[in-house]
Protein backbone atom coordinates (compact mmCIF):
# COMPACT_ATOMS: atom_id res chain seq x y z
CA UNK A 1 0.00 0.00 0.00
CA UNK A 2 1.36 3.47 -0.98
CA UNK A 3 2.27 6.16 2.13
CA UNK A 4 1.23 9.30 2.18
CA UNK A 5 4.23 11.18 3.22
CA UNK A 6 2.57 14.94 4.88
CA UNK A 7 3.79 17.09 7.73
CA UNK A 8 3.25 15.89 11.19
CA UNK A 9 2.46 19.08 12.56
CA UNK A 10 -0.29 20.02 9.59
CA UNK A 11 -1.75 16.49 9.18
CA UNK A 12 -5.21 16.85 6.27
CA UNK A 13 -8.50 16.54 8.36
CA UNK A 14 -10.72 14.17 6.90
CA UNK A 15 -14.95 13.90 7.89
CA UNK A 16 -15.93 10.41 7.86
CA UNK A 17 -19.83 9.85 7.83
CA UNK A 18 -20.63 5.94 7.14
CA UNK A 19 -23.21 4.62 9.74
CA UNK A 20 -21.99 0.99 9.52
CA UNK A 21 -19.83 0.75 12.43
CA UNK A 22 -17.56 -2.06 11.12
CA UNK A 23 -16.69 -0.54 8.00
CA UNK A 24 -16.36 3.00 9.77
CA UNK A 25 -13.71 1.30 12.17
CA UNK A 26 -11.68 -0.07 9.20
CA UNK A 27 -11.63 3.14 7.23
CA UNK A 28 -10.60 5.10 10.80
CA UNK A 29 -8.32 3.26 11.46
CA UNK A 30 -6.49 3.29 7.76
CA UNK A 31 -6.85 6.92 7.19
CA UNK A 32 -4.97 7.53 10.40
CA UNK A 33 -2.77 4.70 9.67
CA UNK A 34 -1.80 7.30 6.21
CA UNK A 35 -1.50 10.25 8.64
CA UNK A 36 -4.87 11.73 8.24
CA UNK A 37 -6.99 13.42 11.28
CA UNK A 38 -10.18 11.68 10.99
CA UNK A 39 -13.50 12.69 12.78
CA UNK A 40 -16.26 10.56 13.37
CA UNK A 41 -19.94 11.18 11.86
CA UNK A 42 -22.46 8.52 12.49
CA UNK A 43 -25.65 9.78 11.06
CA UNK A 44 -26.64 12.57 8.70
CA UNK A 45 -27.37 15.22 11.14
CA UNK A 46 -23.99 14.81 13.18
CA UNK A 47 -21.97 15.04 10.10
CA UNK A 48 -23.80 18.18 9.32
CA UNK A 49 -22.96 20.07 12.66
CA UNK A 50 -19.93 18.95 12.16
CA UNK A 51 -18.82 20.71 9.18
CA UNK A 52 -20.64 23.78 10.94
CA UNK A 53 -17.95 23.68 13.89
CA UNK A 54 -15.31 22.54 12.34
CA UNK A 55 -12.48 22.89 9.22
CA UNK A 56 -12.24 19.56 6.81
CA UNK A 57 -9.67 18.72 3.75
CA UNK A 58 -11.91 16.05 2.42
CA UNK A 59 -15.31 14.76 3.56
CA UNK A 60 -16.25 10.82 3.13
CA UNK A 61 -19.90 10.68 2.46
CA UNK A 62 -22.00 7.45 2.81
CA UNK A 63 -25.47 8.16 1.48
CA UNK A 64 -27.63 5.92 3.21
CA UNK A 65 -27.86 7.49 6.66
CA UNK A 66 -30.04 7.60 9.19
CA UNK A 67 -31.99 11.20 9.78
CA UNK A 68 -30.26 12.97 6.66
CA UNK A 69 -29.33 11.01 3.94
CA UNK A 70 -25.73 12.00 2.65
CA UNK A 71 -27.01 13.42 -0.78
CA UNK A 72 -29.30 15.54 1.26
CA UNK A 73 -26.10 16.78 3.99
CA UNK A 74 -23.73 16.79 0.24
CA UNK A 75 -26.46 19.92 -0.93
CA UNK A 76 -26.54 21.57 2.61
CA UNK A 77 -22.86 22.05 2.71
CA UNK A 78 -22.67 23.40 -0.57
CA UNK A 79 -25.22 26.17 0.10
CA UNK A 80 -22.24 27.54 2.32
CA UNK A 81 -18.93 25.71 1.78
CA UNK A 82 -18.37 25.13 -1.96
CA UNK A 83 -14.09 24.24 -1.65
CA UNK A 84 -14.44 21.21 0.95
CA UNK A 85 -13.95 17.98 -2.00
CA UNK A 86 -16.76 15.41 -1.17
CA UNK A 87 -16.28 11.90 -1.70
CA UNK A 88 -19.06 10.01 -2.32
CA UNK A 89 -19.47 6.10 -1.02
CA UNK A 90 -22.49 4.05 -2.18
CA UNK A 91 -24.15 1.23 -2.58
CA UNK A 92 -26.12 2.43 -5.46
CA UNK A 93 -23.79 1.58 -8.52
CA UNK A 94 -26.16 3.11 -11.57
CA UNK A 95 -25.42 6.07 -13.53
CA UNK A 96 -28.48 8.03 -12.62
CA UNK A 97 -27.41 7.57 -8.83
CA UNK A 98 -23.72 8.55 -9.56
CA UNK A 99 -24.80 11.59 -11.97
CA UNK A 100 -27.45 12.33 -9.04
CA UNK A 101 -24.62 12.39 -6.81
CA UNK A 102 -22.06 14.79 -8.69
CA UNK A 103 -24.64 17.33 -9.54
CA UNK A 104 -25.90 17.55 -5.99
CA UNK A 105 -22.11 18.31 -5.09
CA UNK A 106 -19.75 15.85 -4.69
CA UNK A 107 -16.29 15.74 -6.15
CA UNK A 108 -15.77 11.95 -6.47
CA UNK A 109 -17.71 8.59 -6.19
CA UNK A 110 -17.34 5.36 -5.13
CA UNK A 111 -19.13 2.19 -4.97
CA UNK A 112 -19.62 -0.59 -2.61
CA UNK A 113 -17.67 -2.24 -2.55
CA UNK A 114 -14.40 -0.81 -3.02
CA UNK A 115 -10.78 -1.19 -2.99
CA UNK A 116 -9.28 -0.15 0.27
CA UNK A 117 -6.09 1.46 -1.63
CA UNK A 118 -8.16 2.94 -4.41
CA UNK A 119 -10.24 4.62 -1.74
CA UNK A 120 -6.81 5.87 -0.32
CA UNK A 121 -5.60 7.26 -3.82
CA UNK A 122 -8.62 9.17 -4.55
CA UNK A 123 -8.76 11.15 -0.78
CA UNK A 124 -5.04 11.83 -1.55
CA UNK A 125 -6.06 13.02 -4.97
CA UNK A 126 -8.67 15.09 -3.76
CA UNK A 127 -7.00 16.66 -0.96
CA UNK A 128 -3.34 17.16 -3.08
CA UNK A 129 -5.21 19.04 -6.41
CA UNK A 130 -7.96 21.46 -3.57
CA UNK A 131 -4.20 22.37 -1.85
CA UNK A 132 -3.23 23.28 -5.31
CA UNK A 133 -6.75 25.16 -6.39
CA UNK A 134 -6.82 27.22 -2.67
CA UNK A 135 -4.13 29.20 -3.86
CA UNK A 136 -4.99 31.60 -6.30
CA UNK A 137 -1.77 33.47 -7.49
CA UNK A 138 1.78 33.07 -5.89
CA UNK A 139 3.70 35.80 -4.99
CA UNK A 140 7.29 37.13 -4.01
CA UNK A 141 9.04 38.21 -1.03
CA UNK A 142 7.62 41.78 -2.05
CA UNK A 143 4.14 43.30 -2.69
CA UNK A 144 2.92 46.78 -3.36
CA UNK A 145 -0.35 48.09 -3.89
CA UNK A 146 -1.81 52.17 -3.36
CA UNK A 147 2.00 53.70 -2.81
CA UNK A 148 1.97 50.77 0.17
CA UNK A 149 4.28 48.02 -0.01
CA UNK A 150 4.97 44.71 2.06
CA UNK A 151 8.19 42.56 2.34
CA UNK A 152 7.05 39.31 3.61
CA UNK A 153 10.59 38.07 4.52
CA UNK A 154 11.58 41.14 6.46
CA UNK A 155 7.94 41.07 8.17
CA UNK A 156 7.83 44.75 7.51
CA UNK A 157 5.41 47.25 5.42
CA UNK A 158 5.96 50.73 4.17
CA UNK A 159 3.35 53.17 3.94
CA UNK A 160 2.35 55.79 0.74
CA UNK A 161 3.50 58.14 3.93
CA UNK A 162 6.91 56.75 4.11
CA UNK A 163 6.07 55.61 7.47
CA UNK A 164 7.43 51.75 8.57
CA UNK A 165 5.28 49.19 10.09
CA UNK A 166 6.70 45.96 11.90
CA UNK A 167 4.57 43.06 11.67
CA UNK A 168 3.89 40.04 13.21
CA UNK A 169 4.29 36.63 11.75
CA UNK A 170 0.52 36.35 11.74
CA UNK A 171 -0.17 39.81 10.11
CA UNK A 172 2.49 38.69 7.09
CA UNK A 173 0.23 35.44 7.25
CA UNK A 174 -2.71 36.60 6.61
CA UNK A 175 -1.93 39.49 4.24
CA UNK A 176 0.29 36.97 2.21
CA UNK A 177 -3.54 34.95 2.24
CA UNK A 178 -6.13 37.27 1.56
CA UNK A 179 -3.37 39.07 -1.72
CA UNK A 180 -3.12 35.64 -2.79
CA UNK A 181 -6.66 35.55 -2.95
CA UNK A 182 -6.98 39.31 -4.41
CA UNK A 183 -10.54 39.64 -5.09
CA UNK A 184 -11.80 37.15 -3.55
CA UNK A 185 -13.50 36.16 -0.43
CA UNK A 186 -11.47 33.89 1.69
CA UNK A 187 -13.45 32.16 4.01
CA UNK A 188 -13.21 32.61 7.64
CA UNK A 189 -12.53 28.92 8.37
CA UNK A 190 -10.03 28.45 5.53
CA UNK A 191 -8.24 31.82 7.75
CA UNK A 192 -8.23 30.43 10.61
CA UNK A 193 -6.97 26.85 9.70
CA UNK A 194 -4.33 28.30 7.09
CA UNK A 195 -2.65 31.21 9.92
CA UNK A 196 -3.44 30.02 13.35
CA UNK A 197 -3.90 25.83 12.13
CA UNK A 198 -7.32 25.89 14.56
CA UNK A 199 -9.42 22.61 12.97
CA UNK A 200 -12.24 23.67 16.07
CA UNK A 201 -13.31 27.16 15.28
CA UNK A 202 -13.15 29.04 18.30
CA UNK A 203 -15.34 31.87 19.04
CA UNK A 204 -13.17 35.06 18.66
CA UNK A 205 -12.95 38.43 16.63
CA UNK A 206 -9.03 37.77 16.46
CA UNK A 207 -9.41 38.03 12.32
CA UNK A 208 -11.39 41.46 12.75
CA UNK A 209 -8.91 42.87 14.98
CA UNK A 210 -6.46 42.10 12.24
CA UNK A 211 -8.11 43.33 9.82
CA UNK A 212 -8.92 46.16 11.49
CA UNK A 213 -5.24 47.02 12.15
CA UNK A 214 -4.55 46.62 7.82
CA UNK A 215 -7.47 49.56 7.71
CA UNK A 216 -5.63 51.65 9.91
CA UNK A 217 -2.26 50.68 8.33
CA UNK A 218 -3.30 50.97 4.64
CA UNK A 219 -6.60 52.67 4.28
CA UNK A 220 -6.73 56.69 4.18
CA UNK A 221 -10.70 56.27 5.40
CA UNK A 222 -11.17 53.02 7.75
CA UNK A 223 -14.89 53.66 7.48
CA UNK A 224 -14.87 53.05 3.82
CA UNK A 225 -11.86 50.92 3.24
CA UNK A 226 -10.53 50.56 0.08
CA UNK A 227 -8.69 47.49 0.02
CA UNK A 228 -8.99 45.28 3.56
CA UNK A 229 -13.16 43.84 3.43
CA UNK A 230 -15.15 42.23 5.87
CA UNK A 231 -17.88 40.07 4.25
CA UNK A 232 -20.59 39.67 7.02
CA UNK A 233 -21.27 35.97 7.82
CA UNK A 234 -18.71 34.70 5.20
CA UNK A 235 -15.35 35.71 5.15
CA UNK A 236 -12.64 38.90 4.33
CA UNK A 237 -11.59 40.11 0.93
CA UNK A 238 -8.79 41.76 -0.25
CA UNK A 239 -9.38 44.24 -3.08
CA UNK A 240 -7.56 45.50 -5.82
CA UNK A 241 -8.63 46.43 -8.95
CA UNK A 242 -6.42 49.24 -10.39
Amino acid sequence: MFKYYMDPQNKPSVLLVEDEENLHETLKMNLELEGYQVTSAYDGAAATKAVHNEYFDLIIMDIMLPEIDGISVTQNIRLTNTEVPILILSAKNNSEDRVLGLRKGADDYLTKPFNLEELLLRVQKLITKNKKLQVKTTIGDEYTFGGHSINFKAQEARTAKGEKIELSKKEIMLLKLLIENKNEVVPREKILQSVWGYNVYPTTRTIDNFILNFRKYFEEDTRNPKYFHSVRGVGYKYQDRE
